[in-house]
């Protein structure tokens, strides 16, 4: 073929590309409950192809006010979320995926009961985390992420599973697959002393759980490592870079979280590409490869970002932004770099969640994190997921983390 030919016929294919691209980009509904309580710019819930993204919900009724026990917390956050389901045409038997946020360790014992009144045989895949402070002193706030079309959903439960009332160690929604914390307990039902050994234990599990679904490591796309203070983090980056190819690392977003279920120090969770074919890291190409973390990793056409902060790359990396102010536009400006290498940006976002240092920089935070976006604002969820740090710079001038910020975007325009 001479190269006149190729050059058309690259050109030819080129435009068949992006004709595609606007025949398939997907669709997005805001979803916007009456009566919603909306303290920030993010959507309650925002469908987006034949996903639905759930905000996080707090405990509060349509008057902001909390329930006296934790089992009615937990009761109103998921009346909340199932509002929004419901808004779509959908019921909770919807929902693939979901995330706990507690201030209060009480609330893993009292949700098995409450979580029963909602879900059959399990319902969706689970994460518990416990956060030292939410939006508007809520006790607690309950995330999700259902799928439109039912027959798209596979629970998911390892060999000798006893109780099928309990969330199922993963949950399949079309091109993907959610699966539920993963901790580092021996088989008594002991945290193992050593950090390592305890982080092998709950990626184990996690590989258990992704062999019974048919597929391996390799086509994990993003991962949250919890952890608390009781975990060498060090410790457990070593034995994580031991499970994934160099370079090719899931997108990730390691949280330090105040406690966890069954006294944990570590937790796994996060989404897995059921087609290793759909699956494919974004590195922009001011970022060396990574043991740990892929900038940006797709399933379809949804892009998964790790958690970004204000650092700077570079002959003298740090933090130096004082404000939360601005250290937040240093890490937009961070995640657009895996957001244009992928051809998005930011109107492409769908759901994101925000990691605060002081929810005393809730409206500090929320000012210039909606300068970056057009509504309808993506759904979100934002934390304050441990103590607050002393902020002070260190010998080289460097400040402290105040924020990181994670992301999702599922192609929605023509490039």
């Amino acid at each position: 073929m001479t190269s006149r030919r190729i050059a058309v016929l690259g050109a030819f294919l080129g435009l068949m590309w992006c004709v595609g691209a606007v025949v398939h980009a997907a669709e997005v509904k805001p979803i916007v409950p009456s009566g919603a309580q909306i303290v920030g710019p993010y959507t309650p819930g925002l469908q987006v192809g034949n996903l639905l993204y759930v905000s996080g919900q707090g405990a509060g009724d349509a008057k902001g006010n909390f329930a006296p026990t934790v089992a009615g917390q937990l009761r109103q956050s998921l009346n909340n979320m199932k509002s929004i389901v419901e808004a779509v045409g959908l019921t909770m038997d919807y929902v693939v995926y979901a995330q706990l946020y507690a201030t209060d360790a009480s609330a893993y014992d009292a949700l098995p009961s409450v979580w029963g009144e909602f879900f059959k045989e399990g319902g969706p895949a689970l994460s518990r985390l416990g956060v030292t402070a939410l939006p508007v002193g809520t006790p607690l706030e309950i995330n999700a992420v259902a799928v439109t079309d039912i027959a798209l959903k596979r629970a998911i439960r390892l060999p000798g599973a006893a109780n099928t009332s309990s969330p199922p160690d993963a949950v399949v929604a079309g091109d993907r697959l959610f699966f539920s914390s993963c901790f580092g307990l021996d088989s008594e039902g002991k945290v193992p002393a050593d950090s390592a050994l305890q982080t092998k234990v709950a990626l184990d599990r996690m590989e258990a759980i992704l062999k019974v679904a048919g597929i391996g490591p390799d086509h994990v796309v993003f991962v949250n490592p919890y952890i608390t203070d009781a975990l060498n983090a060090g410790q457990m980056n070593q034995e994580y870079a031991r499970h994934f190819k160099f370079g090719d690392t899931p997108a990730r977003a390691t949280i330090q979280v105040t406690h966890l279920p069954h006294g944990a120090g570590v937790a796994f969770t996060g989404v897995a590409a059921m087609d290793l074919a759909s699956r494919h890291s974004v590195r922009p190409r001011n970022m060396r490869p990574s043991p740990t973390a892929s900038p940006c990793v797709f399933v379809g056409d949804t892009l998964y970002c790790s958690a970004k902060s204000a650092f700077i790359p570079g002959p003298n990396p740090g933090v130096y932004a004082e404000s939360v102010e601005n250290q937040v536009r240093q890490t937009m400006r961070n995640l657009m770099d895996g957001l244009e290498e992928a051809g998005m940006n930011f109107a492409d976002v769908v759901a994101a969640n925000v990691y605060l240092d002081d929810m005393k920089d809730f409206a500090k935070m929320n000012r210039i994190y909606a300068s970056y976006f057009k509504p309808p604002f993506p759904a979100r969820t934002t934390v304050q997921q441990r103590p607050s740090v002393e902020r002070k710079q260190n010998e080289r001038e460097q400040w402290p983390d105040l924020e990181e910020i994670s992301l999702v975007a599922v192609k929605q325009q023509s490039q």
